[in-house]
């Protein structure tokens, strides 16, 4: 007999047996084992093709044929099996089931407070014209403190204030270090928010935390002035409180704005009497700022003869203290779902 009629006896064979094989399987595991020892590397249909090279020539065509012929038939039978039997799985997997019980609500997680109140925070200064920029956490002394005009003695520079590595940078302790960064790498008009991580050695009782969130904003073109600044804060703070929200500003002291204001919003909460709450700092950008970023950026770009802006900074922890009445902070970082179920 020739070499094509034995392996088409062999193939016929083969599939012969596999269907038998597969149809007996009673589980995945033996129909993966069914499949491997037939069409795995060393399995018999394998092999089997192997052989083909020695058929002869007017024959291969017709063998090649009847290979293909098997390897499909196997494979729709595994394929046929293994909804089979995961039919079965399934419903031995619902065996037992009362389909007449109520359903079970899906609980379902929602965004954190702080998320929430840094999204809606975010999206009125964008509308305003403001973009977003970024800078590390782990920042060195210049960008944090001196190109912001804070003096060498001032307490945020001391150990007991600010968290420190060994290599002298430090955790930042406000996002202000993007402004000077971004006025770095670009030139006026400049219109930027700084959401993020600030850090600070407090105690951490009701009010503080050693690590909270901040968005600062800058705006440095030509002719900004503090009326710009009042406008721009009374708006957003009316879109974030509410309309009839009474906003004041108070002079205050800041190193890297001249003149400074902290800026307190009214709050009414039923029951209790209006008292005024302060949500926030800002200023016109000082000179000297202006002064050190062009040392740093080797030209005139920020000159303060011919460009001003106004820069401003509020705790994000806080706004959502008082936007939703929270009493204690540290609820912010605890993570109890009876809490935080309240924002779902």
């Amino acid at each position: 007999m020739g070499t094509g009629f034995l392996m088409k006896e062999q193939i016929s064979s083969i599939q012969t047996e596999a269907l038998e094989l597969i149809a007996n399987a009673g589980d995945v595991r033996a129909l993966e084992d069914a499949r491997v020892a037939v069409l795995g590397k060393k399995g018999s249909l394998t092999l089997a093709a192997a052989g083909i090279k020695d058929v002869p020539k007017e024959e291969k065509a017709e063998v090649g044929q009847l290979l293909n012929a098997a390897r499909s038939a196997i494979t729709t039978a595994l394929e046929k099996k293994q909804l089979a039997l995961q039919e079965v799985a399934d419903r031995a997997a619902l065996a037992g089931i009362d389909v007449t019980l109520p359903g079970r609500a899906v609980l379902t997680g929602a965004l954190h407070p702080l998320t929430l109140i840094r999204d809606e925070a975010i999206g009125i200064l964008r509308r305003m014209g403001f973009a977003l920029a970024d800078g590390p956490e782990i920042e060195d002394e210049f960008h944090c403190f001196d190109a912001l005009n804070t003096p060498a003695d001032h307490p945020a520079r001391n150990e007991k204030d600010t968290f420190y590595f060994d290599s002298g940078k430090l955790l930042r302790t406000h996002t202000s270090s993007v402004q000077i960064r971004t006025m770095e790498g670009a030139k006026p008009p400049v219109r930027i928010i700084a959401p993020g991580s600030a850090y600070r050695r407090d105690e951490i009782d009701a009010t503080h935390l050693s690590v909270f969130n901040q968005l600062e904003g800058l705006y440095v073109a030509e002719d900004v002035s503090l009326p710009d600044l009042k406008g721009t804060l009374e708006y957003f703070l009316q879109e974030l409180f509410g309309p009839q929200t009474e906003v004041r500003f108070r002079p205050h002291f800041f190193p890297f704005t001249e003149p400074s204001f902290e800026i307190d919003v009214k709050l009414t909460v039923k029951g209790q009497a209006p008292r005024w709450i302060e949500v926030a700092g800002c200023g016109m950008v000082d000179p000297a700022v202006f002064e050190s970023v062009s040392k740093t950026r080797k030209d005139d770009a920020f000159d303060p003869a011919a460009v001003t802006g106004f820069a401003f900074g509020m705790g994000l922890d806080r706004l959502a203290m008082i936007r939703w009445g929270i009493k204690d902070i540290r609820l912010l970082i605890e993570n109890d779902v009876r809490f935080l179920k309240q924002f779902a």
